[in-house]
């Protein structure tokens, strides 16, 4: 296991229901691209609705007898499961290079980042831990607790295909839940090997369990009686639609959709470790991230000192098959998403932006010299871009970096504002009055100062603002433990035979301490 080579051969991709690879019903399949060569690698089985019923209905039976164990117990179990995790993150981060694109080292990055969460979740015993308040009335005790909602599941996108899924399932199972996950269709093959991973860290059959599909599986987890919760990340019209329809039916949801994070960079900031963190953050994974720079907020005179300096470094980047160890960039997920970016990067043109760098059209030559048939396109800057145009509007979540350029901070701080997306923002300065008015101010979930993508940790939890999450609960961290428990409070009383507290007969009026 390991070898990049397994995971570009035809193999078909099936559920796990149950503790068992299952072939599903129907007969619904679906490609799954090699996005470097642009060739099929492999066929997933689209789940139907008796798919869905049988992976709920596994991880039923199950959940109960799982919910009773001692948290300690159950942590055991994620610390085996986080050590076959770390014995197989070059596994991990070969699948998704293989099926996702995003270069080798990205791979290994993204599955640590998933890690770190289960590492976390570890902590259960401590994580659950209730309040307790010693005579809160006369004779009186009172307690919480947090217990499990039963059967969760989770929805997760093709460009986190072991991170996403982290932020969700280690958590609900550390808090005694059952899981069933409904992975991305595009890259499927690393929620199969994390289930077998469980598996052998001693998770019992049906806690956890996977349905490969599209919008049938979707809808019938969001409508499926026996489903509590549902977490969700992908775009805004979709997080939408799953918060909408999850709350229509009585269930707890947290949707993350899209974002436009823009980096704003001050006349005093310096300008190689901006350049560097703009070329990064809007150009690493092929710009494929929820967190990716795409707007560049150029402040006074700074744009014409740094634009030229991101045209160069945009025209030099290194895009390649992801396995290279020298790639910059892998290709981007499928077909139909590159001709999409190419056309809003036409789109751009059209209403006037200045096309500084132009990425369409790349071709990349394989091993033979002769051009690869992925799904390639290169870096592609833009300069003089305004609130008016689609490139400012419109998420494109592909490498395509938009620079407008605002008089001073106030105007930056309106402009981002004005969004409608506030999932991550940054600011490069030297000035710590600017730095700290900036993050009291901004109106976006989470900021960053002289740092391009502020993925929170594991134990703080990452979360956007406005139409870049639908929901009161932020993923992982102790928002996570509280997406997936519920409060129950206890008041407790046991009289002394001999006192005459309660002993005054029934009372019609509202209890109060005493």
């Amino acid at each position: 296991m390991g070898a990049p080579e397994a995971f570009t051969h035809t193999l078909d991709v099936a559920h796990w229901i149950a503790g068992a690879l299952h072939p599903g019903h129907g007969d619904r399949w679906q490609t799954v691209w090699n996005p470097a060569t642009g060739q099929a690698a492999r066929r997933v089985r689209l789940a139907e609705r008796a798919d869905v019923d049988a992976a709920v209905a596994a991880a039923t039976k199950a959940q109960p007898a799982w919910a009773q164990l001692p948290p300690i117990r159950r942590a055991r179990v994620l610390n085996r499961f986080l050590a076959l995790m770390n014995e197989h993150r070059d596994t991990l981060a070969a699948m998704i290079t293989a099926e996702h694109g995003k270069v080798f080292s990205d791979a290994q990055g993204e599955v640590t980042r998933g890690i770190e969460i289960i590492e976390f979740a570890c902590g259960a015993p401590q994580l659950l831990k209730g309040d307790h308040t010693e005579q809160v009335s006369t004779g009186i005790d009172n307690w919480t607790l947090r217990q499990p909602l039963g059967v969760v599941a989770g929805i997760t996108p093709f460009n986190f295909p072991v991170m996403v899924p982290c932020w969700m399932f280690p958590l609900a199972l550390a808090c005694g839940n059952a899981f069933v996950l409904k992975p991305s269709e595009r890259d499927p093959s690393a929620s199969l090997l994390m289930a077998e991973l469980l598996q052998r860290a001693g998770l019992p059959d049906g806690v956890f369990n996977v349905v490969q599909g599209d919008k049938v599986a979707v809808d019938r987890l969001l409508e499926h009686p026996d489903v509590a919760a549902v977490s969700f990340v992908g775009s805004t019209p979709i997080a939408q639609h799953v918060y909408e329809t999850g709350a229509r039916h009585g269930k707890r949801v947290q949707a993350l959709g899209g974002a436009k994070n823009h980096l704003v960079v001050m006349p005093d900031a310096d300008l190689t470790q901006a350049v560097d963190a703009l070329i990064g953050s809007a150009y690493g994974s092929a710009g494929e991230r929820c967190m990716a720079i795409s707007v560049a907020v150029l402040v006074g005179d700074v744009a014409e000192r740094i634009v030229p300096l991101l045209a160069a470094r945009a025209r030099s980047l290194k895009v390649g098959n992801g396995l290279e160890a020298d790639a910059e960039m892998g290709p981007i997920v499928t077909r139909e998403a590159r001709d999409r970016i190419e056309a809003a990067i036409g789109r751009g043109v059209a209403e006037g932006a200045t096309l500084v760098v132009d990425g369409r059209g790349l071709t990349v030559p394989g091993p033979d010299g002769q051009p690869l048939a992925g799904f390639f396109t290169g870096g592609t800057l833009f300069d003089h871009v305004t609130p008016a145009m689609s490139l400012w509007r419109e998420e494109i979540f592909g490498p395509v970096l938009a620079c407008v350029r605002v008089a001073g901070l106030e105007e930056a701080l309106a402009l981002i504002k004005a969004h409608a997306y506030g999932n991550g923002v940054a600011c490069f300065t030297r000035d710590g009055a600017v730095a700290r008015e900036f993050a009291r101010r901004v109106d976006v979930g989470m900021v960053g100062i002289n740092v391009p993508i502020p993925v929170p940790m594991a134990w703080h939890g990452f979360g956007g603002w406005k139409k870049s999450l639908f929901g009161d609960h932020h993923a992982y961290g102790e928002e996570g433990v509280r997406f997936y428990t519920r409060q129950k409070s206890v008041m407790q009383r046991w009289p002394d035979p001999g006192s005459q507290v309660g002993a005054e007969g029934a009372s019609f009026v509202m209890p109060t301490a005493r």
